[in-house]
């Protein structure tokens, strides 16, 4: 694992940006206007679109989000310029070697990106997400962490209620890449979906934060910003979206995503390995997540930012005994080299936020204790 050249780096970061301004561009018509609306006393921007029927109000983002406001603010002054962003992108893959997702992988994430999935704060989750790391943390990652043959979102419910804006029907979305979609009936509630497959086995699958009781759990969750789909409700999924952050996906002319923080993503991966099934698929994902996490952690100490890892790990470890137990587990079925480094950067890390790793899992030597 090395360091990306500053060069890439910065033009990943110049991608990121130009990016976001196409998508602002195609949502958002000259025709319309910008508005502020208070929600529960919180700033956020709308899009006012007037036409035959009325005024269409769209949800656009929080104004305390810099990003937002910064292209709202400049929205007359934003041009599409899709061609110089395809020779970034190409650029960044075939110069600076950082990965590109399959073809239909990209395809399904920029449909759900220009239909507004991450306009109304749905996050990419899973191995595609994992994708964009290397372009966020400016570090060539494994290949072997990198393949995948799905594609996953997230949202929370209570964003999903609260945006009051929906994407297009989901199948239709779906069926614009591929017509061989079908939406698949949840085994606890058939009259609701949240994973979608087409004929070649391909999933997308929707889901969202169990933070309530048991009675939720394997229930799928109506999500009005869904487009008729529904979502699973995981636990601890709330830790992993929690303060997403803006990426591009290297597909085309770059396809505008929000994904889990990678200090989250990292953490989060210690926990869900340590809750695998113990049979072949289970065993073989679990070997995934263990290798995600060391690389993500190994990468955020190399680029200087042991100390988010650390905090991300210090957040999970207090939240309770069955988090912490997670946490233990997770950290064992690490390979112990990959683990030795993984454990270096969370206790550097730690030491570096004033935390003691020894009130957080860690014996006097710095090693996890079981």
């Amino acid at each position: 694992m090395r360091e990306i050249d500053l060069a890439y780096r910065t033009l990943y970061a110049e991608l990121c940006q130009r990016s976001l301004d196409g998508a602002f561009e195609a949502d958002f018509p000259i025709a319309g206007r910008f508005v502020t609306v208070p929600v529960n006393g919180r700033a956020y921007w709308y899009f006012d679109l007037p036409g035959p029927d009325g005024v269409k109000r769209r949800y656009v983002g929080p104004k305390h989000d810099a990003q937002i406001t910064d292209r709202v603010e400049r929205f007359q002054a934003i041009k599409g310029d899709l061609k110089a962003r395809r020779k970034l992108v190409s650029t960044l893959v075939r110069e600076a070697g950082l990965p590109a997702p399959e073809r239909f992988s990209g395809d399904v994430v920029r449909a759900l990106s220009e239909a507004g999935l991450f306009r109304l704060r749905g996050v990419l989750v899973g191995t595609v997400a994992f994708q964009c790391y290397p372009g966020i943390l400016g570090a060539r990652l494994p290949n072997a962490a990198l393949q995948t043959g799905d594609a996953d979102f997230a949202q929370f419910h209570s964003v999903s209620a609260a945006v009051d804006d929906s994407l297009p029907p989901m199948l239709d979305v779906l069926r614009s890449v591929d017509t061989t979609f079908r939406d698949l009936p949840h085994q606890a509630d058939g009259r609701r979906s949240t994973k979608f497959r087409n004929a070649k086995g391909y999933e997308v699958e929707f889901l969202t934060p169990n933070r309530g009781s048991a009675d939720h759990d394997g229930k799928p969750a109506g999500m009005p910003a869904l487009g008729g789909a529904a979502a699973h409700p995981l636990r601890f999924l709330d830790f992993l979206i929690h303060e997403p952050v803006r990426a591009v996906l290297l597909y085309g002319g770059g396809v505008n995503v929000v994904v889990p923080a990678p200090e989250r993503f990292a953490v989060h991966k210690l926990i869900v390995a340590s809750r695998r099934r113990d049979d072949p698929l289970g065993r073989l994902k679990r070997d995934k997540d263990a290798l995600q996490a060391a690389v993500l952690g190994q990468a955020l100490a190399m680029t200087r930012r042991a100390s988010d890892l650390a905090t991300a790990y210090a957040e999970a470890w207090g939240r309770g005994p069955a988090w912490r137990q997670a946490l233990r587990e997770g950290l064992a079925s690490v390979p112990t080299k990959a683990r030795t480094g993984l454990v270096a950067g969370i206790v550097d890390g730690l030491t570096e936020i004033g935390e003691d790793p020894e009130g957080l899992g860690f014996d006097a030597s710095g090693k996890p204790r079981p």
